[in-house]
């Protein structure tokens, strides 16, 4: 049975009494909805029209589709169907779900909000969660507690305090997240996450800026990326600006980008390629061939080819297939080097062991070692060791206690093959 009826006269004061249930169709002017009502709409696809602002107490159904210029109360309400709203949304102390699709300008819900369908507003806020089965479309969405979205996500500022999962691709211009994010891929201008990031497919980002860990897949590039703890990359190709991690760097493929500055270690399954500097305080190991305009690592360098434009500094031993190439190779105290190095000039630490090398200038500091010497200038301190033949052009200085298997020669500058 109706309680209201629209047959062209007024509703009762476009009020519908607490814990009833009313059947409407279109309403002029706002409507009064009191405490556990349910309102129930007119036509094959039942819908409720109202042109002013809808008010409502604590608990109340829509059975149906409804549209209005605002909608303001307290309490949890239902919407079996869509919502569309000109306006603004505002649920003080209380909860919104939705059946169907949401539409409005602005939305603040105290609680938390869940959308069955698709979400379309400029502007959402959300104190507890945001749950949204759809497509989610908004200019700006801040929320206390927790993002939740399987369709797709287009905003330009997406602000959580808690966390983010977005199960399908998002264009997004700003991500502020206070703990974790996850999402499938997409495109990302800015991201500021405080635990970690997750993208599960190709990504294209601006800057990514987390506290904790980053995992990508897929072909990701972009700009810089900033990491407290940990950066696991199962991509087939990197591509970035500036890499900055406290932590462990992990790249299943390929990398290229400007500089590389690591605190702990980096595993490249590919080649790494950068046209700035590699700063690594720990070890570094890539399968293929390292690249850089500067080289400085800590502990231990091991690649098929290291080649620098300018300067390879390392603290530990240097294991190579086909060489280390530079302008300028310093090796560490008690350093190792397995492989050939080449470079303009060489300086081998006190105690370290080396195999064969072509410089212009070296320099064995006290009691090092090697296989083969040859270069134009070469100069070895007390108590250094060659175990295999010496060849110069220019120059060979040596200080007491050198010891050679034979005796150095003075060859041709063309020999040397430099």
């Amino acid at each position: 049975m109706r309680y209201l009826t629209l047959d062209g006269s007024d509703i009762l004061e476009n009020i519908v009494p607490p814990r009833s249930t009313v059947t409407l169709n279109v309403v002029d002017g706002d409507l009064e909805v009191g405490r556990d009502a349910v309102i129930k709409g007119e036509g094959p696809t039942p819908q409720v029209k109202v042109s002013g602002t809808v008010h409502f107490e604590r608990d109340c159904v829509f059975d149906c589709s409804l549209s209005a210029m605002n909608l303001d109360g307290e309490g949890d309400i239902t919407i079996n169907g869509d919502i569309e709203v000109e306006n603004r949304i505002n649920i003080e102390d209380g909860r919104l779900y939705v059946s169907g699709d949401m539409t409005a300008k602005r939305v603040d819900v105290d609680s938390s909000i869940a959308v069955k369908k698709n979400l379309k507003a400029d502007e959402v806020g959300v104190g507890g969660s945001l749950k949204v089965e759809g497509n989610t479309e908004a200019r700006r969405i801040e929320i206390g507690g927790a993002f939740k979205a399987n369709g797709t996500v287009t905003a330009e500022n997406i602000d959580v305090g808690g966390s983010v999962k977005i199960e399908s691709n998002v264009d997004v211009e700003d991500i502020d997240v206070g703990g974790a994010v996850k999402v499938l891929g997409g495109r990302i201008k800015r991201v500021d996450v405080g635990g970690s990031f997750v993208s599960k497919d190709a990504l294209e980002f601006g800057k990514i800026n987390v506290g904790g860990t980053v995992k990508l897949a897929g072909e990701c590039r972009g700009g810089d990326i900033d990491v407290g703890g940990t950066l696991k990359c199962s991509c087939a190709l990197l591509k970035f600006g500036d890499i900055n991690v406290g932590g462990v760097v992990s790249i299943s493929g390929s990398a290229e980008g400007v500089d590389l500055d690591v605190g702990g270690t980096v595993k490249v399954g590919g080649d790494m390629k950068l046209s700035g500097k590699l700063d690594v305080g720990g070890r570094i190991e890539v399968d293929e061939e390292l690249r850089a305009h500067n080289i400085s690592v800590g502990g231990r360098l091991r690649a098929r080819k290291a080649v620098a434009d300018s300067k390879i500094s390392v603290g530990g031993a240097i294991v190579t297939s086909q060489g280390v190439h530079a302008s300028y190779v310093r090796i560490g105290r008690r350093g190792k080097v397995q492989g050939l190095i080449r470079a303009d000039e060489i300086v081998v630490g006190r105690k370290a062991q080396i195999e064969d090398v072509y410089a212009k200038n070296l320099i064995l500091e006290s009691d090092a070692s090697a296989r083969n010497l040859y270069g134009e200038k070469i100069r070895l301190e007390s108590g250094c060791r060659v175990r295999g033949e010496v060849q110069y052009s220019e120059s060979l200085e040596e200080e007491r206690g050198v010891a050679f298997s034979k005796p150095p020669q003075k060859v041709d500058k063309a020999a040397l093959e430099l």
